[in-house]
């Protein structure tokens, strides 16, 4: 499947997992920095939810606890 099946926020989530600084691994106020949001404890709960279902659904990989990068592909 293509990514552009994602809604625009999950789309947004993996490119950043998928540039230079997210191969590595990103924490969620990472990510949220990398994304242009705040990092307050909403903003990054909300993309630590996102970060978790793009786990379960095979887009992602959780490295270790808190820290998500991109699969190279995804499951189906």
């Amino acid at each position: 499947m293509a990514v552009s099946v994602l809604a625009p926020d999950y789309q947004q989530i993996l490119s950043v997992l998928e540039s230079e600084a997210g191969r590595e691994g990103m924490r969620c106020q990472q990510l949220a920095v990398a994304l242009g949001l705040d990092a307050v404890p909403t903003k990054v709960e909300g993309l630590r939810s996102k970060a978790k279902r793009l786990v379960e659904r095979g887009w992602a990989l959780q490295v270790r606890p808190g820290v998500f990068t991109a699969l190279a592909v995804p499951a189906v």
